[in-house]
């Protein structure tokens, strides 16, 4: 089979399997396994015959929690059952599965996806003067917020001091109070 006959996904394809994991962005074992057109068994056993290539910054295992939370965020899951914690590999345990998995499917896939995440960081660059921007802006807004707190005080402070019993003016009876 050709580079040219491989079916390899879309950018959006790959985009909507990346998810936000512990501050990183991952890709899952289960959709890295769908895109090469394997099993996840595969996959996971490649992976661990060749656990020294993948060390933490590479690949980890979910916890419970964070796969419940994962499957909460996915509106429609076709993973069925799982007996396993699903691996998440990050962009440099992506490019290592190329090295595991030696078919012309998984070099081809693995191309595009590190081709996205390149896109991904260099849009992120691009757009680092805006969001140094925004950052200004926020912490501008925080500190009017702060100074409109201190106003707020203020005025309160004011409104509770105004509220003291006043004497009553006008012609005073003797002997009356």
């Amino acid at each position: 089979m050709t580079s040219t006959q491989i079916k390899t996904p879309s950018e959006s394809e790959i985009v909507e399997k990346i998810y936000i994991l512990r501050g990183q962005k991952v890709m899952l074992d289960r959709d890295l396994a769908e895109m090469y057109g394997v099993e996840v068994k595969v996959l996971n056993q490649s992976v661990r015959r060749n656990l020294s290539r993948f060390p933490g910054d590479f690949m980890f295992q979910l916890a419970a929690t964070e796969w419940d939370n994962l499957k909460s965020q996915i509106v429609t899951s076709s993973w069925g059952g799982v007996r396993k914690l699903p691996f998440a590999f990050t962009e440099q345990g992506v490019a290592m599965l190329s090295s595991v998995l030696r078919s012309e499917t998984a070099i081809q896939v693995n191309i595009q996806i590190i081709r996205v995440y390149t896109k991904m960081k260099h849009a992120l660059l691009d757009n680092k003067e805006l969001w140094q921007k925004i950052e200004k802006i926020e912490q501008a807004m925080q500190k009017q917020d702060g100074e409109v707190k201190t106003i707020f005080k203020i005025l309160k402070q004011l409104l509770v001091k105004g509220e003291k019993p006043r004497q009553p003016i006008g012609f005073k009876v003797p002997g009356k109070k």
